[in-house]
């Protein structure tokens, strides 16, 4: 991708046990907004903790399904269960190989922002990336209105 920008938001959430994922997605959102903010968990449980104690307000989330200790199938349930994480308003993005039809119904049950297949080559994976980042960065934000 030749275009590049900043995000004008936080902190890109990736939530992954795999870390060869989480670094192809780095390097995909480098190549495409760099400069951004990353944070890191491993498991949806390190993801949450960190969610009740920060100010931040996180730009978006991306969140594997299958991790141990907690999936994010329960992560976003746990969001969506807090007021105070639910009115940050952060948009939760499922980026799975699971294309199992009841775990994407359950996401969606817990209004989850979407829910897309890990594609299978590094330039349809970035556009796909590129497309979500796009999208967000172009919506408007209740916390960000003075």
């Amino acid at each position: 991708m030749s275009e590049t920008h900043t995000l004008k938001k936080g902190p890109i959430i990736i939530i992954d046990d795999d870390q060869d994922d989480c670094d192809l997605l780095r390097h995909i959102i480098d190549n495409i907004a760099p400069r951004s903010i990353y944070r890191f968990f491993a498991n949806g449980q390190l993801a949450l903790d960190y969610f009740l104690q920060t100010s931040e307000q996180p730009f978006v989330i991306f969140c594997d399904i299958n991790m141990p200790v907690m999936s994010g199938l329960e992560l976003s349930k746990r969001i969506s269960e807090n007021e105070y994480l639910r009115q940050k308003s952060i948009p939760f993005i499922f980026l799975t190989t699971s294309r199992n039809p009841g775990e994407i119904r359950k996401a969606y049950e817990l209004t989850v922002q979407g829910y897309f297949q890990k594609p299978s080559t590094v330039n349809t994976f970035e556009e796909l990336v590129k497309s979500i980042l796009d999208y967000w960065d172009r919506c408007l934000h209740p916390n960000s209105i003075k």
